[in-house]
């Protein structure tokens, strides 16, 4: 049980490394940009905390000054180290004798096990779809239900697209008797790495769904997992738990963080792609961190890279992309598969194997060769298979490079996923200045011209929907021509929804409102171009 053993022992060794960390640094004086100092400081101006902090430094008598600083260390406080699986990346592994062996030894299941029997108190966060599977393995570890305190120690965050992914996950949770503490909103296409594309539906829209029915959902919740409880003879929930409601993707500015917080209740903001810029908090490379800084718009588009076939927000000028072109100007397209963490074609194959792969590559290639097919149908076919880059090795070993590290691979390629948002910030930050950034305590965008959050991810959705009507067949059946007006739909209601609440941005200036206005108005122009009936002709 290797891979499960290893999760545990490394989420130990990191509370352990956390603990320490965090009681030395109470013990800090108070000093002028020392880490205890730094602490208070980049909490958010509306902190009490922070207020007692400064009020402490103006204090004058040494006394009083020693309690209040006693109190402050009392604040200063570990948090949860929070963990993230991949819901459907759930391989299969096999015994030595070829046989598959139990679910309980698959990649999701086992990663899984591993952060149960781990001595952390802090929440799992479980993305990329529903594994109903991995659900039911849930109900194997006790720490995902409630003690005889009525406290769980392992917390489940589900990561979901709209409100009705939520309400179906969360009532396939409670039936189980699982709680869930908080649901992550993500946009469907302005963020980092996998892109789930919601059917149209935009994050305004949907975080308005939210508002409005999250607390009769929680209440349903509560009476479906006290009764599941009640029947497997476990303690039940005396008090209605919490339940949080997170959302992030292509944030950028205070004025649009805030904005999020106060109309829709949202407890938490999510900032994932600029923390790429900060070397304090991420482990890039210095190559690719100096790329990434000094990026135009362009460099950052919407690709077929993942092997997992979904969307993948890549980076053009990585060295991950470089290699995979020199090895298809060399005529040997593809990947050595070492981690295998996303085999899952057996087109040619028994075993499962990676669409990225150079075995895969080479049999894919061969078999369209000898389909005689057009040249213009074989190179839009074969561009599809060579799309695919390994992300297993890629995203990894840009940590490796970094801190000199060896790795048994025999490339050091570094692919990354940052979000379309990134394009708007240039340069490297310390932790300090994007955390000032993100309170609105200074500026760190670039020059670039930036649209709200909201007009960018329409923006996105609107350039989707015409690839999708591009790509489909000239004859199409009505259940595709269908989703395509329904997505059409959805978004034509979505920017109906952001023009009635344009009043609600009272922060902003009137330039700026004016510039929303115009532009809402003409993606709406822009999806009364996209012909969907001519495009896609029903059956």
């Amino acid at each position: 049980d290797y891979r499960a053993r290893r999760v545990t022992a490394y989420l130990n060794l990191l509370d352990k490394l956390v603990t320490k960390q965090v009681a030395a640094l109470r013990e800090l004086p108070f000093e002028e940009k020392n880490d205890l100092s730094m602490y208070f400081e980049l909490l958010p101006s509306s902190s009490v905390i922070q207020d007692y902090y400064f009020d402490m430094l103006q204090t004058e008598d040494a006394a009083l000054k020693r309690c209040m600083q006693s109190l402050l260390r009392e604040q200063v406080i570990a948090g949860a180290i929070d963990v993230n699986i991949m819901s459907k990346v759930d391989k299969i592994n096999y015994a030595k004798n070829g046989d598959a062996t139990d679910y309980m030894f698959n990649d999701a299941a086992a990663a899984l096990r591993g952060f149960a029997k781990s001595n952390l108190q802090s929440s799992v966060v479980l993305s990329a779809g529903y594994n109903p599977k991995l659900y039911a393995y849930l109900e194997q570890f006790d720490d995902f239900f409630p003690d005889a305190n009525g406290l769980v120690k392992k917390k489940i965050i589900l990561k979901v697209s709209d409100f009705r992914s939520a309400a179906v996950q969360g009532k396939l949770m409670a039936k189980k008797g699982i709680w869930v503490s908080e649901f992550r909103v993500e946009s469907g296409l302005n963020c980092g790495g996998h892109a789930f594309a919601t059917e149209g539906l935009l994050l305004g829209p949907i975080l308005e769904e939210f508002s409005k029915s999250k607390n009769a959902l929680v209440e349903e919740l509560f009476v479906l997992c006290n009764a599941a409880l009640k029947q497997k003879d476990k303690t039940q929930f005396v008090d209605q738990p919490d339940v949080k409601l997170s959302v992030q993707g292509g944030v950028g500015t205070n004025a649009e963080h805030e904005f999020l917080r106060k109309r829709y209740k949202v407890d938490t903001v999510g900032w994932g792609s600029p923390f790429l810029l900060v070397p304090e908090a991420t482990g890039v490379d210095n190559d690719t961190l100096e790329k990434l800084a000094t990026a135009k718009p362009d460099d950052y588009y919407m690709s077929d890279a993942s092997p997992l076939g979904v969307p993948f927000n890549n980076f053009k000028p990585s060295s991950a992309n470089r290699l995979r072109k020199r090895r298809i100007e060399a005529d040997k397209p593809g990947s050595p598969c070492y981690q295998k963490y996303l085999v899952n074609n057996t087109e040619f194959t028994d075993k499962p194997i990676c669409t990225a792969s150079r075995k895969y590559q080479f049999l894919k290639l061969k078999s369209l060769r000898s389909q005689n097919l057009s040249q213009p149908e074989f190179e839009k076919q074969a561009k599809a298979v060579t799309d695919k880059e390994c992300i297993c090795m890629g995203l990894g070993v840009s940590v490796l490079n970094k801190y000199e590290l060896p790795t048994l691979q025999e490339s050091r390629a570094v692919s990354i996923c940052p979000g379309p948002n990134l394009a708007f910030f240039s340069g490297v930050f310390s932790l300090r200045e994007m955390v000032d950034h993100i309170y609105g305590r200074t500026n760190l965008l670039n020059t670039e011209q930036r649209s709200h959050m909201f007009v960018n991810e329409l923006k996105l959705y609107v350039e989707y929907l015409n690839k999708e009507v591009t790509k489909a067949t000239d004859v199409a059946n009505v259940k595709q021509t269908r989703y395509l007006q329904s997505f059409r739909e959805n978004l034509v209601g979505g920017v109906a929804y952001y023009k009635t609440m344009l009043t609600d941005f009272k922060r902003d200036s009137e330039a700026t409102l004016e510039k929303m206005k115009r532009e809402l108005e003409a993606n709406v122009e822009k999806l009364n171009a996209i012909l969907i009936g001519n495009a896609v002709a029903t059956v």
